[in-house]
């Protein structure tokens, strides 16, 4: 009987840093813009909190296009933005929220062909954590607002 006791506890807390990540990370106003008809590429955004102790990294996001990355927006000395693919993913910080979005941080779906990003519409996807594992999100299409700054 002592010894089953010890099996459950044991378990219950190897189970127990599993059921903190899926609550330590809060994903927020998830949203990809509508993108023309002939496009290949489309940008993902978002908030991500870390509500938790720890750091945690965005690893991968799973959709269902030929290819999906983590991105982020750099600037040449020309002011031409360039897209690099973050292979090691994006920090997490403890405590701490990381906006993606556009000109910064981004998921960018790649392989559109014919099948653009429709405003109204959606995309289910996987957000793949270090710590946390999977998290399931649907990305709203949405149509992107231009603003001008003159």
């Amino acid at each position: 009987m002592k010894m089953t006791k010890l099996a459950v506890l044991a378990l219950l807390t190897l189970m127990a840093p599993a059921a903190w990540a899926e609550t330590a990370l809060k994903i927020e106003n998830v949203k990809a813009f509508a993108t023309a008809p002939t496009a290949m590429a489309g940008g993902g955004f978002m908030q991500i909190t870390n509500t938790s102790g720890a750091d945690d990294t965005l690893i991968g996001v799973v959709a269902d296009f030929p290819r999906v990355e983590i991105h982020t927006t750099e600037f040449d000395s020309e002011g031409v933005a360039r897209m690099k693919h973050l292979h090691d993913g994006i920090v997490i910080p403890a405590g701490e929220t990381v906006a993606l979005e556009p000109g910064g941080l981004h998921v960018m779906f790649m392989g559109l062909r014919d099948n653009p990003l429709v405003e109204g519409e959606t995309v289910d996807a996987t957000l793949v954590f270090e710590n946390a594992g999977e998290i399931p999100v649907t990305f709203d299409v949405v149509k992107r607002e231009m603003t001008h700054n003159h």
